[in-house]
């Protein structure tokens, strides 16, 4: 079982739009940016993510997107959905063709593990996920980094020794 690519950029992509909601519509390039996810990509998942009306747009300057609901009414697993990515723990794609296309003795198990992980999923939501200390910092991280791009050459006059 694994969550593609676009199941993970679409949930990172997300909360990052979750931590910095207060500062108005948020950019697709700040995402970007923060995230290290092509632009490109981000568009087609928003674009996905709009229809779904878990966020929607605003134009003009200062514009970018925004959530549609609050943080916690938008869990993982809608996301994932969103996006049409599942989350399938068997080997023939939840099509019941696993073993010369017939149902395998596991399938059915894997099946069980899909449920589980989705059901998991659909308890988190991105509040929980923005409360959580450990994405705080990393959001810290990542916000610092940003606004020091092109900084990482100057030496403070505190540090030269002479």
């Amino acid at each position: 079982m694994r969550l593609t690519t676009k199941g993970r950029y679409a949930v990172t992509a997300m909360l990052d739009l979750a931590l910095h909601s207060h500062q108005g519509p948020i950019s697709l390039a700040g995402i970007s940016k923060r995230q290290e996810i092509s632009l490109s990509y981000l568009e087609q998942l928003f674009s996905k993510l709009r229809q779904r009306e878990l966020v929607s747009s605003v134009r003009g300057p200062g514009g970018g997107y925004r959530l549609s609901r609050s943080t916690s009414e938008i869990f993982v697993a809608e996301i994932v959905d969103a996006v049409n990515e599942s989350i399938d723990a068997t080997n023939c794609g939840g099509n019941s063709s696993c073993q010369q296309g017939e149902v395998c003795l596991t399938h059915y198990l894997w099946c069980d593990l899909s449920d589980q992980i989705h059901d998991f999923l659909s308890g988190i939501s991105l509040a929980s996920l923005v409360e959580r200390n450990d994405v705080k910092a990393v959001s810290e991280r990542q916000d610092f980094r940003q606004q020091n791009t092109g900084l990482e050459n100057i030496i403070p006059a505190s540090v030269v020794v002479e």
